[in-house]
């Protein structure tokens, strides 16, 4: 078994997953649109979004779609956790953070590892830390 968090956008799936793979975080492996090949369609304002991603990257998977009634990401955040490269830490950290809102800037924390958060650009929260000393 193996848990894969799934975003929903309203119908900006597109464009998130373009700027993540962009940030260097993966990259999409599958593509479905609605209405294409026999897809169903809920609606026309639907046809051509996405009806399924599958996005991977070293340590990174998830799937993603857009959905006419998806609600914000509420109560939970993806989290991605780095062994000892504070470096590639910060540098992910900055570039999905364009265009977004950091909510916890990164910083060493009481706990003892580098930690922080942030809304992206789409509306998905990120946590990032690392061990590194």
């Amino acid at each position: 078994m193996r848990l894969s968090p799934s975003l929903f956008f309203t119908t900006n799936c597109e464009p998130a997953l373009a700027c993540y793979e962009e940030c260097g975080l993966g990259r999409g492996t599958i593509l479905l649109r609605w209405g294409d090949n026999g897809m169903p369609v809920r609606t026309e304002a639907m046809r051509g979004k996405v009806l399924h991603a599958r996005f991977e990257g070293p340590g990174v998977l998830f799937h993603a779609s857009d959905n006419d009634d998806a609600e914000p990401m509420k109560g939970s955040a993806m989290m991605l956790e780095f062994d000892d490269d504070l470096d590639a830490m910060r540098e992910l950290f900055s570039r999905i953070a364009e265009g977004g809102r950091i909510t916890v800037p990164l910083a060493r924390q009481y706990w003892g590892t580098d930690f922080g958060m942030l809304v992206d650009a789409f509306g998905v929260q990120w946590m990032f830390s690392c061990s590194a000393e």
